[in-house]
C-alpha cells in the first residue's frame, strides 16, 4: 500500500466532507414516499368496474355489474359442498339458466352446447388415495355453426365450496366471470377458430376431483388443447397468473396483451415447491391429461378464505373488471391461436416471466435466462475490475492495496449479510419464545419495525465501524463506498451464477439487481462521476429507483398473499422465520446498494443505531395488544373442530373404546392463546397421545393434513353425545373368497354412509396387502399401510363396493388379518347440529372462526 509521491502530483480526486446527519431522515423519507406514492398504490390498482347502463358504449367489453349480480345470486344459495342438495340440484339448474340465458343473446354465428357430467373414479392426492362416485361437472361448449376444428381451448373454475363457506371469492367470482366472458364472445360476431370449452366443475374442494373426472372421462376432454384455469386463495384484489405452460412459452405470447398484467415466476416457483398450502385443479390437467395452460387465482385478502366471511359484500366490483378484461382478452386470443392446432410442436422449455406494477410483462425462456444471466455476471464483474483499476490509478494506492481493500471489505460484507439474517431470524426466534409470534397478522406495518430496520441494522453497522476506522485511508470516502457496493454486487453475482446453475428461475430478480447496479457503473466509468465525491452516488440514486420499485412491489404483493396463509399452514413451524428470511432476500436486492450511501452522513453509527433502536421499539408493540394477530371477521384464528363419537371393537366384537369428544384441529402457530377456552370444553389430550397404540391415531381424521398436524390437535373427551343427522356408517363384510392358495384371500366389504366418509386400511399378524379395488398406487409402489382413503359422493348414493386381498404365509387366518376404520362426516348438514355443539362453538373467543360439523369413526378387525 506504498505512496507514489510522484504519480501523486497528478492525483484527481475529492477527499468529501460528510454530509450533516439531519439531511438522512430526507433520504429515507425520499424511498418511504416512493414506496407509498408509486409502489402502494400499483400493487393495489385496479380498474372502475363497467356497469349495465355503460354496455351500449362499450358493447364488446366485459361488463362488471353483470358478473356481480350473478355473484348476488350463486352466493344466495349458501355453501355448495359436494353432496348437498345445495351443490348438486340447486347450484347446477342456477348454472343451466345462466347458459340458458347465454344462449338467448347469443348471435347467429354461434352454437352453445350443454352437458352435465356424471362420474365416478379416484386417484393418489399427496399420500391419500382421493376417491368419488357421482360428482357432477356442468360442460358448455362454444362454436361457429359449422366449425369442425376439434382442438379446443378450456376455461375452468369450481361452483363447490367449503363447509359453512358462501364461496363468493372462492370460486363463485371466477364462475361469474367465466358466465360474462361466455356471454360477451356469443353475442359478439368476432370468428372463433377453435371452440371453447366451458368446465363449471362441481368438486374442486374435496380436492380437485371433478377436474380430474372430467379429463379423464368427458367426451370433450382429449379436445382440450390449452387450459385458463380460475381460482382463488384470496377474495378480490388483482388475480396473478401463477403458473404458466409447463413447457410452453408460446402461451405468454398471449398473456402479454391482456391490459392488466401480474404475472411471475416466483409465485410459479413458490407454489410448486409445495411452500403454499393449496393446490389447483390446473395440476390435475397438467398430470393426466397433458393439457398446458395459465393458471391464474386471487390471492389478496387471503384472511376470508375458506370461511362464512367469503361474501359478496367484500368482493369489490372492479376485481370483476380487472379479471374479466384480462380472461376476455385470453378467451379470445387463445381460441384464435394458430398453436392450438399442434401444440406439441411448440413445447420449448420453461418460461421466465415478470410485470413490472402491472403495466407491461416481460418474458423469455430459460434458456435465454440462462444466457442473460451469464452474460450480465460476467459484464458485472468486468466492470468492477475496471472501477477497482481507475480506483488505484486516482488515488495514489497500488493496484495490490486496492485489491487488498477489497478483499477485506468483501469479508466485511459478507459477515454483514450472515449478520442481517441472523438478527432477523433473532426476532422470529425471540417472539415465537415468547409466545408472540404472527404479530403481524393483521398489522403488517410491524414487519417494518420487527424485520426490515434489524435487517438494515445488520447490513450497516459493521461497514460503518469500518469506515469510520479508515478515514484517513488513502482511498477516498467515496471510492471506499463504492468498494462496499461493488462487493455487494459480487455477493449478487455469485448467488445469480449459483441459482442458475440449480435451474432456479427466479434467479432472474438477481439479475436484474446487478444490471441496475452495472448501468450505474458505467455511468460513473463513462462521466468520471466514480471520483467526484458525491456524484457517483446520484447515478446510484437515479438507477436504483426502479429496482427498489420493482422488488417491494414484489415484495408487498408476496407479503400480501402469504401472510393470510400462516393463519392455515399449521403450528408445526414457526411463520415469523419465513417472514425473516423473505424479508431478507428482498433487502439484499431493494436495499444493497442504497445501504451503503448511509456512510455519507455525519453521525454514521448513531444513524445505524437508530434501526436497531426501531427494533427494540417494535418489538415491544408487538408484545402489547398492538400486535395482537387476530380482528373478528376480518382476520380471524382457525379451527376444524368435530363433535364426535368414535367406537372401537377388538377382534372377539368386543369394543374396547367407546366415547364421543371434541376433536380441534388448530391450523396456525398460536395454538395456545385460547387455551383457558378450550379448557372449559374439558380435558385436553393431544392427539398424538393415542397415535401408537391406534392405526391413524383411532381419530376421524378429515384428510392425511390432519395426521401430519397430529401433534398440535386435541381430542377432548365430552359427556355429550353428537347429534347424527343420519345413520352411522355402515360396513359389511360380504364375503371372504379364498384366492390361489390357502395363504390368499379377498375380503368383499360394501359400505354405506353419509357423503364424505374416510376409510382406513391396515394389515395384521404378518398379513401383506396384495391388492385392493381402490386405486393401485400405493400397492404398486409397495408404500406400508396404513393407508388412507377419503370417499365423497354427489347424486350418487350407492353402496360404496370394495374388495382387499391379502397373504398370510407365518399364520393363519383364525387371526386378525384386516383392520379398517371407517369415519363418517356430516359437513353440510348446518341445520341438524344439535345444541351442545353450538355451545362448544360458543366457548371460543370473538375472533376464532370454527369451521365444525359432527362425526363418527368405528373401527374393527377382520
Amino acid at each position: 500500500m506504498g505512496f507514489n509521491s510522484k504519480y501523486h502530483i497528478d492525483v484527481d480526486f475529492e477527499v468529501p466532507k460528510k454530509l450533516q446527519w439531519y439531511y438522512a431522515p430526507a433520504f429515507f423519507g425520499f424511498w418511504f414516499v416512493l414506496y407509498l406514492c408509486l409502489v402502494n398504490t400499483q400493487v393495489n390498482h385496479i380498474p372502475k368496474g363497467l356497469t349495465r347502463s355503460e354496455e351500449a358504449s362499450h358493447p364488446d367489453s366485459f361488463i362488471a355489474q353483470r358478473a356481480e349480480d350473478t355473484l348476488i345470486e350463486l352466493t344466495r344459495i349458501g355453501p355448495r359442498v359436494v353432496g348437498s342438495v345445495a351443490n348438486e340440484v340447486t347450484t347446477v339448474q342456477f348454472l343451466r339458466d345462466e347458459v340458458a340465458k347465454v344462449q338467448a343473446e347469443a348471435s347467429e354465428r354461434f352454437e352453445i352446447e350443454i352437458d352435465v357430467q356424471q362420474a365416478s373414479g379416484a386417484y393418489m392426492h399427496w399420500i391419500m388415495v382421493n376417491m368419488y362416485q357421482g360428482i357432477q361437472n356442468v360442460v358448455v361448449k362454444l362454436s361457429e355453426r359449422g366449425n369442425t376444428n376439434e382442438n379446443y381451448l378450456l376455461i375452468n373454475s369450481h361452483y363447490d365450496s367449503v363447509p359453512g363457506s358462501p364461496g363468493a371469492g372462492d370460486d363463485g367470482s371466477m364462475v361469474a366471470t367465466m358466465l360474462e366472458v361466455m356471454r360477451v364472445i356469443a353475442k359478439s360476431n368476432d370468428s372463433l377458430a377453435h371452440p371453447i370449452v366451458f368446465l363449471f366443475n362441481g368438486a374442486e374442494e374435496n380436492p380437485l376431483q371433478a377436474s380430474h373426472a372430467f379429463i379423464t372421462q368427458h367426451k370433450w376432454a382429449k379436445n382440450c388443447k390449452a387450459l385458463i384455469n380460475l381460482d382463488s386463495a384470496g377474495s378480490g384484489g388483482r388475480e396473478i397468473l401463477f403458473q404458466s405452460g409447463p413447457n410452453h412459452p408460446w402461451l405468454m405470447k398471449y398473456y402479454r396483451k391482456v391490459p392488466h398484467p401480474f404475472a411471475n415466476t416466483l409465485a410459479e416457483e413458490v407454489f410448486q415447491a409445495g411452500y403454499i398450502p393449496s393446490d389447483t385443479d390446473f395440476r390435475i390437467f397438467r398430470d393426466y391429461g397433458g393439457v398446458p395452460g395459465l393458471d391464474m387465482a386471487y390471492i389478496f385478502n387471503g384472511y376470508v378464505y375458506h370461511t362464512k366471511f367469503d361474501r359478496v359484500n367484500v368482493f369489490p366490483r372492479s376485481s370483476f373488471q380487472h379479471t374479466g378484461d384480462n380472461v376476455l382478452s385470453l378467451a379470445r386470443a387463445l381460441a384464435n391461436a394458430p398453436e392450438l392446432d399442434n401444440t406439441a410442436a411448440h413445447a420449448e422449455g420453461h418460461n421466465v416471466f415478470y410485470d413490472f406494477l402491472g403495466w407491461f410483462i416481460i418474458f423469455y425462456t430459460a434458456t435465454t435466462s440462462i444466457i442473460i444471466n451469464v452474460v450480465i455476471s460476467v459484464v458485472a464483474l468486468l466492470a468492477i475490475g475496471v472501477s477497482i483499476y481507475f480506483m488505484s490509478v486516482r488515488s495514489g494506492c497500488s493496484l495490490s492495496g486496492v485489491l487488498m481493500r477489497f478483499g477485506i471489505i468483501f469479508g466485511i460484507q459478507l459477515v454483514s449479510l450472515a449478520l442481517a439474517l441472523g438478527l432477523g431470524l433473532l426476532v422470529a426466534l425471540f417472539m415465537d419464545g415468547v409466545d408472540r409470534s404472527m404479530s403481524w397478522f393483521t398489522q403488517m406495518w410491524l414487519i417494518i419495525g420487527l424485520y426490515v430496520f434489524p435487517i438494515i441494522f445488520g447490513m450497516s453497522i459493521l461497514p460503518a465501524f469500518y469506515l469510520e476506522k479508515t478515514k484517513k485511508d488513502l482511498l477516498s470516502l467515496g471510492f471506499r463506498v463504492q468498494l462496499f457496493m461493488h462487493s455487494h454486487c459480487v455477493c449478487l453475482v455469485i448467488l445469480l451464477i449459483t441459482l442458475t446453475a440449480l435451474g432456479i428461475r427466479s434467479a432472474c430478480f438477481l439479475m436484474l439487481c446487478v444490471f441496475f447496479d452495472i448501468i450505474a457503473l458505467i455511468i460513473n466509468l463513462v462521466t468520471k462521476w466514480h471520483r467526484k465525491a458525491y456524484w457517483f452516488a446520484i447515478a446510484v440514486m437515479i438507477c436504483q429507483i426502479l429496482p427498489f420499485t420493482y422488488f417491494t412491489y414484489i415484495l408487498t404483493a408476496l407479503l400480501m398473499t402469504i401472510i393470510p396463509m400462516q393463519g392455515r399452514s399449521g403450528a408445526e413451524s414457526n411463520p415469523d422465520m419465513g417472514i425473516a428470511v423473505v424479508t431478507w432476500l428482498f433487502a439484499l436486492m431493494f436495499a444493497g446498494f442504497i445501504v451503503p450511501l448511509i456512510m455519507f452522513f455525519r453521525k454514521t453509527r448513531t444513524i445505524v443505531l437508530c434501526f436497531l433502536a426501531g427494533t427494540i421499539l417494535f418489538i415491544i408493540l408487538a408484545v402489547t395488544n398492538v400486535g395482537f394477530p387476530y380482528q373478528p371477521k376480518t382476520s380471524t384464528q382457525r379451527y376444524a373442530l368435530i363433535h364426535a363419537h368414535r367406537v372401537l371393537h377388538n377382534a372377539d366384537g368386543t369394543t374396547r373404546t367407546d366415547e364421543s369428544g371434541i376433536y380441534i384441529y388448530p391450523q396456525d402457530r398460536r395454538i395456545h392463546i385460547a387455551d383457558d377456552e378450550l379448557k372449559a370444553l374439558g380435558h385436553a389430550h393431544k392427539v398424538s397421545e393415542f397415535c401408537d397404540e391406534e392405526m391413524f391415531c383411532g381419530m376421524p381424521l378429515y384428510n392425511h393434513r390432519w395426521h401430519k398436524d397430529r401433534e398440535y390437535s386435541l381430542w377432548i373427551p365430552t359427556n355429550l353425545k353428537p347429534q347424527i343427522p343420519t345413520a352411522y356408517p355402515s360396513l359389511t363384510l360380504q364375503e371372504i373368497t379364498e384366492l390361489e392358495d390357502s395363504t390368499k384371500r379377498r375380503f368383499n366389504f360394501s359400505l354405506v354412509g353419509p357423503d364424505h366418509m374416510t376409510i382406513f386400511v391396515n394389515v395384521k399378524n404378518n398379513a401383506k396387502l396384495l391388492d385392493w379395488s381402490f386405486n393401485e398406487t400405493l400397492i404398486r409402489e409397495n408404500e406400508p399401510p396404513p393407508h388412507f382413503v377419503y370417499f365423497s359422493y354427489g347424486l350418487d348414493n350407492s353402496a360404496l363396493e370394495f374388495t382387499i386381498d391379502v397373504e398370510k404365509t407365518t399364520s393363519s387366518f383364525d387371526t386378525p388379518t384386516l383392520e379398517i376404520g371407517i369415519g363418517g362426516h356430516w359437513v353440510h348438514h348446518e341445520n341438524t347440529r344439535s345444541q351442545g355443539l353450538s355451545d362448544h362453538i360458543d366457548n371460543f373467543p370473538s375472533y376464532a372462526y370454527v369451521q365444525a360439523w359432527v362425526g363418527t369413526y368405528e373401527s374393527w378387525y377382520f
